[in-house]
């Protein structure tokens, strides 16, 4: 005859010390516990709750420009450091004073640690070398710069000393630059302007250069996967892809408006985000550009600047309607809207280098920081807090879908000028959608067939 016994380890329940917490074994038979969805249910509604309670994205300002922020770059070997460029030579330059116009901030202390004076001009395009030793600067004096990037963390943070950085070479060419951007495995940068010009670090003449049309370039981007593929916008609303391994352009892409700026995503290198200025970002796949891949919308002015996250999960935008959003990666909304009173039109937005914070440079001389996780607990958090915050993240994922919890976590307060424009934003699109569902009612079968919005805004593809 066999007995069954409960048997139980000693080791088990046993606490190694008297300060560890109780072991607690516990069935997870769901007939034991009727209640377990509605107890969810509510901490879910509870975290949703406290995540707008503890919402506090600003960090903090950085001010030392005297003029609008046009551009920023990240430094890849320095994860606290950031270089902003301004337009302040173009308003100096009658004064015949040296001009600061390009400044290396850390971003900790929120200080600038080292000053670039040298351009005459508004700074258009920054951008640094893969190993963070040499910065690329260019502008409207029609010069391009480099710099020597000095070691941040051995410079005192204070403005008045004497902290200007040396720069290296300096190359004059016939015509403005809007944009630079640095090969990520190479010594090779890229110029935006007339034309798209491809530089050497110890070549004061382009290496080569590339021109499909006779409109200004105004933004360039190097593929992060791969060194030799670069992708342009220019003023004729068109997208272009080069290959430096061949002679001439790859393909080209018109849309309907202008593209303002492009970022490639780091994870998915062959798919990239195009900030338009229809108040929208599209999403293409670099290899059929036929079609985009994702349209995202919120804004209700024109996007000024776009940069993915390192994850490549998500991405910021900043746009001239004076608000900073993230976007998931294939999210046609917005997750999250940063706005200040004082904030005016932003000019240029970027995700840090471990992809916590967004730094953004708008038209009122600041660079603004922000949390990337506009609830994240700032500091270090223990083993308890961790699991905590994680239990309530996942619970509330669980019930995003019930319609308490979605409101809750979709609800933004928007300044007033664009809750309005929003408002008429949306009655506009309806009113558009309405006047073709009648004009096609009253229309021969198939005469007017229907436009995907993913290629509604396409003019054409040339390759």
């Amino acid at each position: 005859m066999k007995v069954k016994v409960i048997s139980r380890s000693t080791d088990e329940f046993t606490r190694e010390r008297s300060n560890d917490l109780q072991r607690v074994f516990r069935n997870f038979d769901p007939s034991l516990r009727t209640q377990e969805k509605a107890v969810e249910y509510v901490r879910a509604l509870n975290a949703a709750k406290m995540e707008k309670i503890f919402a506090r994205p600003f960090v903090g300002a950085m001010d030392g420009h005297i003029d609008s922020v046009s551009c920023m770059a990240k430094n890849p070997n320095h994860l606290k450091g950031i270089f902003s460029g301004s337009m302040d030579g173009g308003m100096l330059l009658l004064c015949c004073l040296v001009t600061v116009n390009i400044r290396l901030w850390d971003i900790a202390s929120r200080r600038t640690i080292c000053q670039f004076p040298g351009h005459q001009g508004a700074v258009r395009g920054l951008t640094a070398s893969t190993d963070g030793r040499i910065l690329v600067s260019c502008g409207t004096d029609c010069t391009v710069r480099l710099w020597n990037v000095p070691l941040a963390t051995g410079m005192e943070s204070d403005d008045s000393s004497d902290n200007s950085a040396k720069q290296l070479a300096a190359y004059v060419w016939k015509n403005a630059f809007w944009a630079v951007d640095h090969q990520c495995d190479g010594n090779l940068f890229a110029t935006a302007g007339a034309q798209v010009d491809i530089w050497d670090h110890n070549r004061s003449q382009p290496v080569n250069s590339f021109e499909w049309g006779k409109d200004t370039v105004i933004s360039v981007r190097f593929n992060p996967g791969e060194p030799n593929v670069l992708a342009t916008s220019a003023s004729d609303r068109s997208i272009a892809i080069y290959d430096l391994r061949m002679s001439s352009p790859t393909t080209k892409l018109i849309m309907r408006t202008r593209t303002n700026s492009i970022s490639w995503n780091p994870m998915e290198p062959m798919n990239f985000t195009a900030a338009n200025e229809d108040c929208s970002c599209y999403s293409y796949d670099a290899r059929k550009l036929d079609e985009a891949k994702c349209v995202h919308k919120d804004h209700v002015s024109a996007v000024m600047d776009i940069d993915y996250s390192p994850t490549g999960r998500e991405f910021v935008t900043g746009s001239y309607d004076r608000t900073i959003r993230i976007f998931q990666y294939n999210g046609g909304h917005s997750r999250e809207i940063y706005h200040t009173k004082r904030m005016q039109r932003v000019f240029c937005v970027k995700f840090s280098c471990d992809g916590s914070y967004v730094i953004s440079g708008s038209d009122d001389t600041n660079l603004r920081l922000w949390k990337a996780n506009a609830s994240e607990q700032l500091g270090v958090l223990l083993p308890r807090e961790r699991k905590n915050h994680e239990y309530r993240e996942a619970v509330k994922n669980r019930y995003k879908h019930l319609p308490e919890v979605k409101r809750i976590v979709r609800h933004r307060h928007l300044p007033k000028p664009i809750f309005k424009a929003s408002a008429l934003r949306r009655i506009m699109i309806d009113a558009e959608r309405k006047k073709d569902e009648r004009r096609r009612a009253h229309s021969a079968p198939g005469s007017i067939p229907r436009e995907s919005i993913r290629k509604k805004r396409i003019i054409k593809e040339i390759e």
